[in-house]
């Protein structure tokens, strides 16, 4: 206990005081209003885990230690009940909710003393980082107290360091050296190189296609220019286009959603944490109005309210007369990308694909993105950057469907994921997390799964990653944004430059390739690639503790290895069986309830889970789909219901999105999944996507 200035015990107020000052925005500072506006008043748990401080003024603070969030609310009560019975119980009762909290499913809890590593405020940047003793697959993040003269200049250290030593990320520019040899040497033996591209004729037709409508948009805005009308409007058209010419490469998903006769509006979302994420609604502007700047602005950092869903709020459904409107879909990206990798391949990308159906498309944006915002943080606080794919799950994702179902009207949406985008879906879906949500989603599709690691993470420079420790991470990786050096670059360099690098860099860290993209657009595909991302969310991926270790997003090491053990053993019950009619323990526990009981006892999901959707790349060296395909036919997740699954042999772990085949082999099937899964009183109001007419409707 701290001892007062008179030796004697600390009073309940002091103690909260101390507490607060250490929890704070600023420095406490009874002289200075600005500071005091800021300081912590009280935790509120968003989820058992995830305690998001509340300031004087309103304002949210993410990511502290439960312990801390604890002592915070303890000490309230205390000051607050001081001396009476009943805050003597109100206290008692308050400790034990939290302390219940911040038990994990594991049985894990929070154990500060026996740690080599400090969780102190006032702890320096490089003993600042999480108790080892915390839940296996998401350890505790670090704590970072309010801005001193000395953390600011640690701060600044470590975003030197990291900056200079993150370039060597960009010696895999060199990797490509020797094919360009190649491709020279072919050239110069008369032979082309192209031609061994599996879309190769396909790619000379639409290059000469786009190079024909660009020439012909150029002179007809010329004539119309002439003429004083401002621009070509054939008004035969369903979708006019509203750009074109030569492709700008420029980050700007409306532009490129102006190309197809669409366009975008922007709406500022406002996490429980208080991160500002980027909502973008593609529509069309022939029987669309976009909303006001003002009501596109952040809103409470509220989901969900009590009144949802409100008609009266739902600007968007007012638009359409009854039985035209548009059933939402909720598009979300994967790792180092923005929602804009789903509107790249012009009429081919998914979101205008969907768009032009007849659904209503959202594409959600995580935390940071393109322009790193937060309701009081600054770019430079560490605690800016506190957060890994847990926050993404509870409070991302939670935020954005809130936005999206508020703005629509819907009591459900369609979502859509891809990569990372499934990683944080499947987390927030988890029982310990937020299984609520899935009460809010008609239909859940993965485009290529990240739940189980795939061999990539072998590679060389990922072992080093989970080799060092947590300190030199941040030395090489810094506490702020990861790499930050490449978006320094997206601004500097003209596009087809950026383009090119961004492949190279990212080709060579995931070992995928163009071959089946279309490649006339592939420097337009890494103008939304990469964003800011905190270096702790690469630590969870790639570090010593979490996704790198553990081979899975919710399961430990050792869970999958009995898991495999299992399944291997059922297989060889099989082959016995069918071979002398060797019963099987399997076989004995039956395939009723209390098999499927006994299958699921380590189940991640509860009976709020939506149905499943899966695309599984089958040449993906990144994540291991066909794992998670496994697990679900196995009985070992009895509630999750799979509505279609599909193995696509020769794509890679980006192809799932920008192939040239996406449209025929991912996109329509991800249309009429979303038709059939969508509820019966949508389906009532909604007009039916094209090519979905004799779509039967799927009992979920």
């Amino acid at each position: 206990m701290i001892a007062s200035s008179s030796g004697q015990q600390p009073h309940a107020t002091e103690l909260y005081t101390r507490q607060a000052a250490s929890l704070s925005l600023l420095p406490q500072d009874n002289n200075d209003p600005e500071a005091n506006a800021t300081k912590a008043v009280k935790a509120n748990f968003i989820t058992p885990r995830d305690p998001v401080i509340e300031t004087a003024n309103g304002g949210r603070l993410p990511a502290v230690p439960l312990a801390e969030a604890e002592k915070l609310n303890r000490f309230k009560d205390e000051a607050e009940h001081h001396g009476s019975e009943g805050g003597e119980h109100a206290i008692r009762t308050r400790t034990n909710e939290l302390a219940a909290a911040q038990e994990t499913n594991e049985g894990a809890t929070i154990d500060d003393q026996t740690s080599g590593q400090s969780i102190q405020a006032g702890a320096p940047l490089r003993t600042a980082v999480p108790s080892p003793k915390t839940h296996p697959l998401f350890p505790q993040l670090p704590m970072y107290g309010p801005p001193t003269f000395l953390r600011n200049l640690q701060s600044f250290g470590f975003q030197l360091s990291s900056a200079l030593l993150s370039l060597v990320f960009l010696g895999s520019l060199f990797t490509s050296i020797p094919l360009l040899f190649q491709d020279v040497y072919l050239r110069l033996t008369l032979r082309n190189p192209e031609k061994s591209r599996p879309f190769y004729e396909e790619e000379k037709r639409r290059r000469k296609l786009r190079r024909d409508s660009a020439r012909a948009w150029t002179r007809q805005r010329r004539r119309h220019q002439n003429r004083g009308s401002g621009g070509p409007k054939p008004e035969t058209e369903e979708y006019e286009p509203q750009e074109g010419g030569k492709d700008l490469l420029i980050c700007d998903v409306g532009y490129y959603a102006r190309r197809v006769g669409l366009d975008v509006e922007s709406f500022s979302v406002q996490t429980e944490d208080g991160f500002v994420i980027e909502l973008w609604h593609v529509y069309n502007p022939k029987d669309y109005i976009p909303a006001s700047p003002t009501h596109r602005s952040q809103d409470d950092p509220i989901v969900f309210p009590k009144n949802y869903p409100d008609d009266s709020t739902a600007t968007l459904s007012q638009q359409y007369p009854p039985g035209k409107q548009k059933y939402p879909v909720l598009l979300v990206h994967g790792l180092l990308q923005s929602a804009g990798a789903y509107c790249t391949n012009d009429d081919d990308s998914l979101a205008f694909y969907l768009a032009k159906s007849g659904y209503d498309v959202w594409l959600g944006n995580n935390r940071c993105g393109f322009r790193p915002r937060h309701q009081i943080l600054s770019y430079n606080d560490p605690r800016m950057w506190n957060w890994n794919i847990r926050q993404m799950g509870v409070m991302d994702l939670p935020a954005l469907m809130s936005r999206v179902l508020s703005e629509t009207g819907f009591a459900k949406l369609g979502l859509i994921c891809h990569s990372q985008g499934t990683t944080e879906t499947f987390v927030a879906l988890a029982k310990e997390q937020r299984p609520d949500l899935g009460n809010k989603i008609s239909v859940f599709c993965a485009l290529a799964p990240a739940v189980y690691a795939g061999p990539l993470i072998g590679k060389m420079y990922f072992k080093f990653m989970r080799m060092i420790s947590p300190g030199m991470f941040r030395l090489i990786f810094g506490i702020h944004a990861f790499i930050p050096f490449m978006m320094l670059m997206h601004r500097w360099l003209p596009g087809s430059i950026y383009g090119a690098l961004g492949y190279r860099v990212f080709s060579f860290l995931f070992n995928w390739s163009d071959t089946r993209w279309e490649r006339d657009l592939r420097d337009r595909f890494f103008q939304f690639a990469p964003v800011y991302v905190s270096a702790e969310s690469m630590r969870w991926w790639l570090g010593r503790e979490c996704f790198a270790s553990q081979k899975c997003i919710l399961a430990t090491r050792e869970e999958g290895r009995l898991e495999e053990e299992e399944d291997e053993g059922d297989d060889t019950a099989l082959e016995e069986y069918f071979d002398n009619g060797k019963v099987h323990q399997t076989e004995e526990r039956g395939e009723g309830d209390e098999g499927r009981e006994w299958r699921g006892r380590n189940a991640w999901y509860d009976e709020q889970v939506p149905p499943f959707a899966l695309w599984v790349a089958g040449n993906d060296e990144l994540v291991d789909g066909r794992r998670l395909l496994r697990r679900l036919e196995r009985g070992r997740e009895p509630y999750v219901k799979v509505v279609h699954q599909k193995i696509i042999d020769e794509y890679e772990h980006l192809d799932v999105i920008w192939a040239m085949d996406m449209i025929e082999k991912v996109g329509r099937e991800v249309k009429e999944v979303l038709w059939k899964t969508a509820p019966v009183a949508a389906r009532e109001v909604c007009r039916v996507p094209e090519g979905c007419e004799d779509v039967d409707f799927c009992l979920t």
